[in-house]
């Protein structure tokens, strides 16, 4: 904090955004909101007059997880402009005791996703489509001819000049014959058709 003298009463400047001041409910806002999904997302942008999933001004959460990535609370990676934090277990601790919750409360994060339904292998069979032998699912199955058809006769001569090797950019002359593109004289040196 340093201060500077104009007149009457002292001017303070914050050197460091850490000493900011922040009303306890935008705190709590934030903090709640970490401890409920585990991980918090903001935009690198301390002029946004509110964050997007919560109702304080983008400074104060970015501010905010500064200080609790410098006391070790929370992990920070930073990609495309956003930054993105996630709860450590020192975190966990720490909310858990600033917001008075229960042990039994835990982030999203570490909630164990739900099973999908289990059915039976009959059930399942009907709900995708009875499967037949490899002919009958719309490709050939294994020993069959899977190659082009006798009727496939690929020709690269009529290629033009863009063809392979013909124009374009790369290393290679054109394509074609020589004599397409450059034309040898027939005579000698120096002697003219007349």
């Amino acid at each position: 904090v340093s201060t500077q003298s104009t007149g009457l009463l002292p001017k303070i400047y914050y050197t460091c955004p850490l000493n900011m001041l922040m009303p306890k409910k935008a705190r709590i806002a934030i903090y709640s909101y970490l401890f409920k999904e585990g991980v918090l997302v903001a935009e690198k942008n301390t002029h946004l007059p509110k964050h997007a999933n919560i109702d304080v001004p983008n400074l104060y959460v970015i501010n905010l997880m500064r200080s609790m990535k410098s006391r070790g609370f929370v992990r920070e990676s930073f990609c495309w402009n956003h930054y993105y934090w996630y709860l450590t277990n020192e975190g966990i601790i720490y909310l858990r005791e600033f917001l008075h919750l229960p042990e039994e409360i835990v982030p999203a994060t570490l909630k164990k996703s739900r099973a999908p339904r289990q059915t039976p292998a009959g059930e399942q069979d009907a709900a995708r489509g009875e499967r037949g032998p490899p002919g009958e699912r719309g490709y050939p199955g294994p020993g069959k001819d899977v190659g082009p058809g006798t009727g496939f006769r690929p020709s690269f001569q009529d290629r033009g000049p863009l063809g392979r090797g013909g124009g374009g950019r790369g290393r290679g002359g054109g394509g074609g014959q020589r004599g397409d593109y450059y034309r040898a004289p027939q005579s000698g040196r120096g002697e003219q058709k007349s």
